[in-house]
């Protein structure tokens, strides 16, 4: 990638303006695996001047930013915030200022519960110029790793993707899980083991059997990925006996079927 601005002009001549040039990236940097990254997120982080990114940002993906740029860790674990998200967006449009290429680097993709519709609105009333570069999200990339196609012929022609984990503020209290249950063939769950006990409880009220498959998808896409195979009845012994924690992407109906049989030609990350 040419690491200049966009007017052509090396990042040197515009940080040496007095007025703000710079732009934000909001850049997807996949599920984990370094394989998975775009060749123009890859680029960006090799000319940034500043990168903010995420928790979830695995450590092979941090090695591609460029040595010289500050690095600021703006990651988010459930009870750990490095730093709040109007803290967040603040520091992106200040950087914005100073520097041409402001990358805010971000788990999977911008958009798909990363907040990135969020600072791209904030960014671009304060004047920022701002670019969406998408990443592969962990719920489309961890199933395939484990073998598990979301759609199949056979099996499921639909998927729902939903968030288990809802922040306060948003604009409907709950999500309507009985609505899911009758949605689509595949549910996938982002953020869904800390409340997994209550959804299932929901889905199965909704009318989803008992015996429907479910998945549990730790680090997908990682060496150390990790699945956990069950039912809705019987997943809840099984998270507990096997102390099956978060981050993991949660999949639900038929296609999880699929796992004993291809799961044996995963990908080497």
């Amino acid at each position: 990638m040419n690491c200049q601005a966009d007017d052509g002009q090396d990042a040197d001549q515009i940080e040496e303006r007095n007025k703000p040039l710079g732009k934000v990236y909001l850049v997807g940097a996949g599920p984990g695996d370094p394989g998975l990254m775009t060749l123009k997120g890859k680029g960006l982080l090799e000319c940034a001047n500043v990168v903010i990114y995420d928790a979830l940002v695995s450590p092979a993906i941090l090695l591609m930013i460029n040595p010289q740029a500050e690095k600021i860790n703006a990651g988010k674990r459930r009870g750990r915030h490095s730093m709040m998200q109007d803290e967040t967006t603040q520091i992106l449009i200040d950087k914005a200022q100073d520097h041409a290429i402001v990358v805010r680097l971000k788990g999977g993709d911008p958009f798909i519960f990363g907040r990135g519709g969020e600072e791209m609105e904030e960014l671009l009333k304060a004047g920022i110029s701002v670019e969406v570069v998408p990443g592969i999200t962990s719920g489309i990339a961890a199933p395939a790793y484990a073998g598990i196609p979301l759609t199949h012929r056979l099996y499921s022609s639909s998927v729902t993707f939903v968030t288990g984990h809802e922040s306060s503020g948003k604009y409907c209290p709950t999500v309507n899980w009985n609505a899911i249950a009758h949605g689509s063939e595949t549910i996938v769950i982002y953020m869904g083991i800390h409340n997994l006990l209550y959804i299932v409880e929901q889905l199965t009220n909704a009318g989803l059997s008992l015996e429907t498959p479910i998945a549990l998808i730790r680090w997908g896409t990682r060496p150390d990925q990790e699945e956990l195979i069950g039912t809705l009845g019987t997943i809840a012994l099984q998270v507990e006996v096997t102390e099956f924690g978060a981050p993991a992407i949660v999949v639900i109906g038929r296609v999880v079927n699929m796992h004993s049989t291809l799961s044996i030609c995963r990908p080497v990350s």
